[in-house]
């Protein structure tokens, strides 16, 4: 007669243990992004500059993303504007997004692009959630 209800006990007692020790599945993720920092920048080109922007901004996206603290480097172009950019970069800290602006290919990038973009508008965030599969 005690036999069962030592077992439903103990089972009772790992469920409550796997619940404390075990996050949820939410919780992981804001557990992973706490401390994340995105550069989100909206910059519009100079028309005749366009493919020579591309050009700089992919060869920066790419070295970037190989740089340490870099999750993501994601360029994308508004569908209905040719010549506007989005820039949504993902790095570990805020640290790591200051290093990667001492890169030698960030430096590049700046002098080369300089005189290309007509107007950027970047906008520092902190990750709240990262929902991704």
């Amino acid at each position: 007669m005690f036999k069962p209800v030592w077992i439903a006990a103990a089972a009772i007692a790992l469920l409550a243990a796997s619940a404390i020790v075990l996050p949820m599945p939410g919780q992981r993720v804001a557990a992973q992004s706490a401390g994340m920092f995105v550069n989100a920048v909206d910059l519009d080109i100079v028309p005749a500059e366009r493919e020579k922007y591309l050009a700089a901004i992919t060869e920066n996206g790419a070295a970037a993303a190989r740089e340490p603290g870099c999750r993501r480097f994601d360029i994308l172009n508004l569908a209905s504007d040719p010549n506007h950019f989005f820039l949504y970069e993902v790095y570990d800290s805020e640290a790591a997004f200051k290093a990667h602006r001492e890169t030698e290919h960030f430096k590049k990038y700046m002098a080369t692009t300089g005189k290309m973009v007509a107007k950027r508008d970047a906008r520092p965030m902190s990750v709240i959630a990262a929902n991704a599969k």
